[in-house]
This record gives structure tokens, C-alpha cells and sequence, in this order.
């Protein structure tokens, strides 16, 4: 077994077929039988089931992913580790909510590009599930999603409090005279988006069941949106203080087990980090 084997393990597992794996590796089907065959012969396991349409992985091989993932990690680290010498160099995948996007991702940039200029930072934004199994499975090295998370195999750094507060238009009645309409229309970001299911539970504890969800994507849609009296939605206070301040919108205190949220930043415990990201953690540790 080498690499390349692992490689085209993967390769198979993504695609679901033989034959694209051949194409994704620059290589042909019959080679990729052989490799899959010598893995299995190897570890004494079938890696995959066969049907009709695609292959899939089966659980020996789904154990064999995750190991496939870390070794090519770990191999991916050390050539960083070893050609980079000083200054340290790298690049970090890092996830994060719409809002740290906006507040914090600038400040990051500017702060870290200053202490180490020869590291790239990549951001993704994402939902909190998404990023949480990204970082698990090496698609990003660390990410800041809103707290509690308890999922094996994460190491996490509290950031930032952050206070939540409804929206609505100063145009519109009151929020109690909101809420009472039916069917009450709100501004919200995907499934999966912590303020999201935070308006919702807040909807929820009224008693508000009947409501009209308006599906955006960013922060500047849903401050349109609701200026302009299309539903209320529910954001981080420091937002909508910090760079909307002049628009024409309302804002509702929350109590504070809804309206409190807690910023943290989570990585992977195994103890192969690269020095990028150490320095990342450390950073973060620093201005705790």
C-alpha cells in the first residue's frame, strides 16, 4: 500500500464509480480494480458494495476513510513542515458563520497577516453541522461556530459573547403588534443556521406556529429585507450597531438564554497540527 493507493481509495469513495475514479487519477479502470483489490486484500475486508448504479463504501471502509484522511493529512503537514522552514508558511482553511464573516474575519486577517505574512488564510462560510464536519474530516482545519459542541474528537477555544436582538422595520407597528398578524413573515438564512432556529424557538415560546419564512443568504439581504417591512429576522446586536446603524430599524432585547451566543473556535485534537495552524490557535488563545 502507498499513497497513490490511498488516493484512489478515495477517489472511488467521492465519485461512486469506478470508472470516474479512473478519470479523476488520470489513470484507467483496470488499475483502479487492481489498487482497490490489493487494499482489500491488504486489510482482509471488503471496502466496497457493488450495485447497479455506484459503489459505496461499506463500514470496514468507511473506518479505512477516516485513517486515509489522516495519513494524507499528516503526509500533506510534514512537506509543509519540512520545506516551509522559517518564516512559517502554510495555508489554513478556516470556516465561519455570516456574522464572524463580517466582524471578525477582517480584524483576523490584519492581526495574523502582520505576525506571519507567509501563511495563506482561506474563509468558508458555512452552516454550523457543515463546518463541524468539514473540520472532522479534514476539508477545513479549524472553524468558529457557535457553542455548546460536543462531538469527538474537537478541541474548542471560547471567542466572543455575543448578544442577539429581534429586527424589524421602523416603518412597521410595534413587534407585539407584528407577532399578533397572521401569518407573521419573517427573514431568515438557511436550515442549519443558529439564528434561525434561535427566531424560531423564540416564534415557538410565543406560541407563534403560523409564520411565512423569506430564505436568504446574507447579512445585507435580511437588513433589506426587514428595512423594508418584509418580515422581522434576528441577528448579533454588534451588527446591526456597529455597521447599520443608520438604517431604519428597530431592535428587541431577548432573554438570555435566547439571546445569548456564544463564539467558539474548534479544531481537531489529534497532535499533528501543522505550525500554520498553531500559530492560528495560539493567536486565539492570546486574545481570549
Amino acid at each position: 500500500m502507498n499513497i497513490h493507493d490511498l488516493k484512489i481509495f478515495e477517489a472511488v469513495a467521492e465519485s461512486g464509480s469506478f470508472t470516474k475514479a479512473a478519470t479523476i487519477m488520470f489513470t484507467v479502470q483496470s488499475n483502479v480494480t487492481a489498487r482497490i483489490k490489493s487494499l482489500e486484500e491488504e486489510f482482509n475486508a471488503k471496502l466496497f458494495s457493488r450495485t447497479s448504479r455506484r459503489v459505496e463504501l461499506t463500514s470496514e471502509g468507511m473506518i479505512l476513510m477516516q485513517y486515509s484522511k489522516q495519513i494524507q493529512h499528516l503526509v500533506e503537514e510534514a512537506r509543509h513542515n519540512i520545506q516551509s522552514g522559517d518564516p512559517i508558511r502554510g495555508c489554513l482553511k478556516i470556516g465561519c458563520i455570516e456574522t464572524t464573516m463580517a466582524l471578525k474575519v477582517p480584524e483576523i486577517l490584519h492581526i495574523f497577516d502582520e505576525k506571519y505574512p507567509g501563511i495563506e488564510l482561506e474563509f468558508k462560510s458555512d452552516t454550523r453541522d457543515s463546518m463541524l464536519s468539514d473540520v472532522v474530516n479534514y476539508n477545513l482545519d479549524a472553524a468558529f461556530v457557535s457553542a455548546p459542541v460536543n462531538v469527538k474528537g474537537l478541541e474548542k477555544i471560547c471567542i466572543k459573547e455575543e448578544q442577539l436582538v429581534i429586527l424589524s422595520s421602523s416603518k412597521e407597528p410595534g413587534l407585539q403588534t407584528l407577532i399578533a398578524n397572521e401569518p407573521l413573515k419573517i427573514v431568515v438564512f438557511d436550515e442549519g443556521c443558529i439564528f434561525r432556529e434561535r427566531l424560531e424557538s423564540w416564534l415557538s415560546h410565543k406560541g407563534i406556529l403560523n409564520y411565512k419564512s423569506t430564505v436568504l443568504n446574507s447579512i445585507e439581504g435580511v437588513i433589506n429585507f426587514v428595512e423594508a417591512g418584509l418580515g422581522i429576522s434576528i441577528l448579533p446586536e454588534e451588527i446591526v450597531s456597529k455597521y447599520y446603524a443608520g438604517r431604519e430599524i428597530k431592535t428587541y432585547g431577548l432573554n438570555k438564554q435566547l439571546g445569548t451566543m456564544n463564539t467558539i473556535l474548534v479544531f481537531r485534537k489529534d497532535g499533528a497540527q501543522s505550525r500554520a495552524l498553531q500559530c492560528f490557535i495560539d493567536m486565539h488563545t492570546e486574545m481570549v
